[in-house]
Order: C-alpha cells, then sequence, then structure tokens
C-alpha cells in the first residue's frame, strides 16, 4: 500500500537530511578507510533503510516502487557506497524471498532482514557465468531432504557481512539455459560455504564484493526459493525491480554532480568573470539537465507502471541502460567543467567518475540491457 502524501514527504525530508547532514561530509573517510562507520550503519538501521521494500507485516517499510525509486535518488546524492550498505537488503538480497518465499520463509528471515540484523546478497554471477546468467555452472545435487552445492560465485556484493544468501545453482544439468536453475536461501553458517577477501576496485570504496565458494554445502530442500528450475524466473523479477533502483540512484548522483557544477562554475572566475557565463560550460550544464530529467521521468513512470501490476521488463531495462550512460556523460562533464579541481581528490568529483562506472555493469550491462529491450520490443511488434 502506497504511502500518503504527508507521510511519503516526511520519509524524503528524513533521507535528504540524513544525506546532507551525516553521509556527505564524511564521503573522503569512507574513500580512504574503505569502510562506512558503525555508528553511521546504526543510524540507517534505526530510520528503517534497511527494510524499505519488506513488507510492514515483516517490520518494513513496504514502500512501492515509485517511493523506492524516490528515496533512491536522494541517496544518489552522498557517495554510493553508502546505499551498498543496505541496498543488497532491500533489492536483490530479499526481493527473491518477498516475491517467491512461502509463509514459513518469509517469517523466518524477513523480520531480520528489515531490521538490518540479517544482511543479505544475491549469488548469481560466476567465473564463467556473467552476463550470460543462464549458464550458472554451481551445481546443488538432491539428497533426500538435502541438496548438496559445489561451485562458486564470483564479485558477489555484500558478501562479506551477509548472513544470508540468495543462490543461483543448477539442479538439472541435463536441461539446457536458465531451465535448470534453483534459487536457494543458503545461511552464511552452514560448513563447506566460505568467503574470500574483499576486491580491490577502481570505485566505490566502503562497499565491497567477494567470490563465494560451495564445497558439498549441504542446505534443507525447505531453503529451495520456488520449485526446481524457477531459479532464472526468480532472478529475472529479482532484476526488474533492482534495474529500477540502480537507475534511481544515477538520477540522483546525476542531480548531485549537476549542483556541484552550477556552484563551482559560479564561483570560479577565469578571464575576469565566473566561468557559468561562458556558453560552453553552460551547454556542458544544460546537456546534463536534459539528460537527468529524461532518465528522473522514465524511471518514475516505469516505477508507476511496475506498482500497477504492468509488466515492465522492457521499461526497467531501458531505464537501466539510459540512466546509467546518462550519468557516466554527466559525471565525465563534471570533470571538464571543474578542470584540474576536477581531476584531483579535494573536490570529490573524480571519486565520483569513478563510482559511477560499475553502474553500467552490475545487474546486467549496457549490453545486456540493449539484449533485452531488443527482445521486448520485437516480442512486442514496436
Amino acid at each position: 500500500m502506497a504511502l500518503d502524501l504527508e507521510t511519503r514527504e516526511q520519509l524524503i525530508d528524513t533521507v535528504a537530511r540524513f544525506v546532507a547532514e551525516r553521509l556527505r561530509p564524511i564521503e573522503a573517510q569512507v574513500a580512504e578507510n574503505d569502510a562506512v562507520p558503525d555508528d553511521v550503519i546504526e543510524e540507517m538501521k534505526g530510520l528503517g533503510l534497511f527494510g524499505l521494500t519488506i513488507p510492514e507485516e515483516f517490520g518494513g517499510l513496504g514502500l512501492t516502487m515509485e517511493e523506492e525509486a524516490l528515496v533512491a535518488i536522494e541517496l544518489g546524492r552522498a557517495s554510493p557506497a553508502f546505499r551498498s550498505v543496505f541496498g543488497t537488503n532491500v533489492g536483490i538480497g530479499s526481493q527473491g524471498l518477498v516475491m517467491f518465499g512461502n509463509a514459513e520463509q518469509k517469517a523466518k528471515w524477513l523480520p531480520g532482514i528489515a531490521s538490518g540484523a540479517v544482511i543479505t546478497s544475491f549469488a548469481l554471477t560466476e567465473p564463467e557465468a556473467g552476463s550470460d546468467s543462464a549458464a550458472v555452472q554451481t551445481r546443488a545435487t538432491r539428497d533426500g531432504d538435502d541438496y548438496i552445492l559445489n561451485g562458486s560465485k564470483r564479485y558477489i556484493t555484500n558478501a562479506g557481512k551477509a548472513s544470508l544468501f540468495t543462490v543461483m545453482a543448477r539442479t538439472n544439468p541435463d536441461a539446457k539455459g536458465g531451465a535448470g536453475v534453483s534459487a536457494f536461501l543458503v545461511p552464511r553458517d552452514l560448513p563447506g560455504l566460505t568467503v574470500g577477501k574483499p576486491e580491490k576496485k577502481m570505485g566505490q570504496q566502503g562497499a565491497h564484493i567477494h567470490d563465494v565458494t560451495f564445497d558439498n554445502v549441504r542446505v534443507p530442500a525447505w531453503n529451495r526459493l520456488g520449485a526446481e528450475g524457477e531459479g532464472f524466473k526468480v532472478a529475472m523479477q529479482v532484476l526488474d525491480r533492482g534495474r529500477l533502483h540502480i537507475a534511481a540512484v544515477c538520477v540522483g548522483v546525476a542531480e548531485r554532480l549537476i549542483a556541484d557544477c552550477v556552484a563551482y562554475a559560479s564561483e570560479r572566475k577565469q578571464f575576469g568573470q565566473p566561468i557559468a557565463s561562458f556558453q560552453l560550460i553552460q551547454a556542458m550544464i544544460a546537456d546534463s539537465k536534459t539528460e537527468a530529467l529524461a532518465a528522473k521521468a522514465l524511471v518514475l513512470e516505469t516505477a508507476r507502471k511496475r506498482d500497477a501490476g504492468v509488466n515492465v521488463t522492457l521499461e526497467a531495462a531501458s531505464s537501466k541502460l539510459f540512466a546509467s550512460e546518462m550519468v557516466g556523460r554527466v559525471a565525465d562533464r563534471a570533470v571538464q567543467v571543474f578542470g584540474g579541481a576536477g581531476y584531483v581528490a579535494d573536490y570529490g568529483i573524480e571519486r565520483l567518475y569513478r563510482d559511477v562506472r560499475i553502474f553500467r555493469i552490475y545487474e546486467g550491462t549496457s549490453q545486456v540491457q540493449q539484449l533485452i529491450i531488443a527482445r521486448e520490443t520485437l516480442k512486442r511488434g514496436g
């Protein structure tokens, strides 16, 4: 159920103030230490950020897709590493359980996910299964009332802190593509599950990714999400929502970058006048603003369609493609507007330039989005 207008505005205002007053002032510290402070994470829990999309009956806020997008835009105004702290709990790490879990599974795990006591991860990508997500090789072999998991996952967000993984594994080796893949809820403390060291990354310091290995991990059949062979369906429906969330974050980052450009260009003087008075600077700001507005309109319209029960696979892919490519262009122009100051660390522009690069890769590369958009357009006949 959607929030009433007053409550929604209060939520957006609270998140906006938290971003401005608590998160942005410590961005450089987080990047330097490659860690978000524990006290800030506790504040996030207190604000309910870990349970944005978890149904109210399990302790979450139960936001609609449109409401989630509006919150994600505000969160995008701070370093993306902050959102990543709870991003899997509100997105890909929990939504399979929300959409496909049975009543007992939801009752067992969703309250902890909503409070932040349980951190979740979504384990789909493998060394040989990235964009070709149906090529999953991790095996889940039935053994009585259990499945035995063997295989490895790569670049798994929040795996270092996760206590519950949604794992895609092949239960039918004879079925081609996604048809033989099933989804499982795998607690971290099961014997045989190991998490590798955090990877060194180009950007988003403070957000961590790891390899996860399964060596004869015995998982109760009760932990399977949905029926055997439905794993790919789970993954794709989760990613529809996740892609809209990421697109909304991209809009927020772009709006922050544009505001920073306007402030800097209004103060920085060359040839005796603010550089904002130069038409070529204005052109870069105008292009960035136009693209950001277009992305925001697309994201919110798609979110409203999804809330109305419309299949938005095409529109979600379009939103993710356009918004992630857009914010890359905006970040590039921001470096150009700032000039030398944009290339050094003091202003944070170079950090955001690096941070946004991953948006064109995870939860489906731009090229995968293009394939989805083309497939769905052909299917619809135009």
